[in-house]
């Protein structure tokens, strides 16, 4: 339960709470998160049954596999490259954005073309030409040498940076609850601009699309399963327990950011410190910056976890080179993997604004919760009378309402992700025809 906190409390409540409010939804961001939410349940219940059911590396691509077939887990697994892979690199550059702020306040100004991507927009970073993002890629490195060298070590760190940002968040909300003034949560739902998406009902559903990315990691809890003392029992609790505690600390958070502060002034770097500043209790400030590094951090964690776990599970069906699957004999982990995955993370994190990359993450995730959860539709017709150690309750309807709430979700997406999704889709598949398919262990 705590990695699934870890993963999930990230870039999502210290930094999109304040865009998805400002931009499309005011107050009613609280609502994006309820809706979110909810879409993010009905997949959950999914996910904890399949776990449960094949408690083993790879996540919605060992799931894809077993029920659907090889071609259909190849389209999921390098989708999920884009959950896992690129979510990592927009988290690390979050967390440069945080740390840069934070050695502001020591009066330590590091050079802008060492903090700025190479493809960021010159304009937004003074009409300088950024070079690299140092602090990003170096989080990325930094945490690959930490998985590297074992779960267990890593599960601790992640553990202990879990109890400190959950407190964090706890203050935000109960010292910010002193400070709510009830009149910025008039009206509730800010009269639509008559362009879909910005504000109205559209713009909370737009805004359900946005704060979707703050969820994203409740789903890594399931690639650890194979590594689960109890996996029929732990991988479940995990799942269902972190999705449930991060909704109702989002919810409280956004109701709490939007009452203090106008929902208008909330589209900056650090919402959270903002409110905090707000309250009049300038430490706090402090606090909050700190409580998002520790936030974001493992996020970071999780998602690198994450996406070597899904590699080795393609690699062991022989749908990548072998290296993928090479186990370290001292530290048994996938360490060449690991350092492979955190070199190409670091260099997206360096070379690619926040703002490129998180638009690759959504749809990617949610084309792979759809096929989860038509996935457990499909085996609750094929196998029905298969042993479940967790039963999703609602068959055939919750399924079909998770299908249903991804694809509303998907839609709202901007053109510009579907086509990157179709092109990033038709590099992987000629991956797979020209390695894949002939190296692939059917047996």
């Amino acid at each position: 339960m705590a990695m699934g906190i870890g993963g999930i409390i990230g870039a999502g409540i210290f930094v999109l709470t304040g865009q998805a409010a400002a931009d499309y939804a005011g107050p009613g961001v609280t609502i994006s998160f309820l809706l979110s939410g909810l879409a993010c349940t009905f997949v959950a219940l999914c996910y904890a049954e399949l776990a449960a059911l094949i408690p083993a590396a790879g996540s919605t691509y060992t799931y894809t596999y077993v029920t659907l077939g090889e071609i259909f887990a190849w389209i999921i697994g390098w989708n999920l490259v884009l959950e896992y892979a690129a979510g990592a690199a927009t988290v690390a550059v979050g967390w440069a954005g945080y740390f840069n702020r934070v050695m502001q306040g020591l009066g330590i100004h590091l050079p802008e073309a060492l903090t700025s991507a190479y493809f960021a927009n010159a304009h937004s970073i003074g009409g300088t030409h950024g070079v690299f993002n140092v602090p990003a890629a170096a989080i990325i490195l930094l945490l690959t040498a930490l998985l590297m060298r074992g779960t267990s070590e890593s599960s601790f760190f992640n553990n202990i940076i879990v109890v400190i940002k959950v407190m964090v968040v706890l203050v935000v909300i109960f010292v910010g609850a002193a400070h709510v003034d009830a009149a910025n949560w008039t009206p509730l739902i800010p009269e639509n601009t008559d362009h879909f998406g910005h504000f109205g009902w559209s713009g909370v559903v737009r805004g359900a699309s946005v704060v979707f990315f703050a969820y994203i990691g409740f789903d890594g809890v399931s690639t650890a399963a194979q590594e689960a003392h109890t996996p029929q029992r732990d991988v479940p609790i995990g799942i269902l327990g972190s999705l449930v505690i991060c909704t109702i600390l989002y919810v409280a958070v956004a109701a709490v950011a939007t009452g203090v502060v106008s929902y208008k002034e909330l589209g900056v770097p650090d919402p959270m410190a903002l409110v905090m500043d707000r309250t009049g209790v300038a430490w706090l400030s402090w606090v909050v910056k700190l409580g998002a590094i520790a936030g974001l951090t493992t996020a970071i964690l999780l998602l690198l976890f994450g996406q070597t776990r899904i590699f080795y599970a393609m690699a062991q069906d022989g749908l990548l080179p072998k290296v993928f699957a090479a186990v370290h004999p001292v530290w048994r982990t996938p360490a060449v993997s690991q350092a492979l995955v955190g070199v190409f993370v670091a260099l997206a994190a360096g070379l690619f604004p926040i703002n490129i990359l998180d638009e690759m993450v959504s749809i990617g995730t949610l084309a792979a919760f759809a096929l989860v959860c038509g996935a457990v539709l499909h085996l609750r017709r094929s196998q029905p009378d298969m042993h479940r150690p967790f039963r999703a309750p609602g068959i055939p309807a919750m399924p079909l309402l998770g299908i249903a709430s991804c694809l509303a979700l998907m839609v709202a997406l901007p053109l510009e992700t579907w086509l990157r999704l179709i092109v990033w889709t038709a590099i992987g598949m000629a991956i797979y025809f020209f390695y894949g398919v002939k190296h692939a262990k059917r047996a």
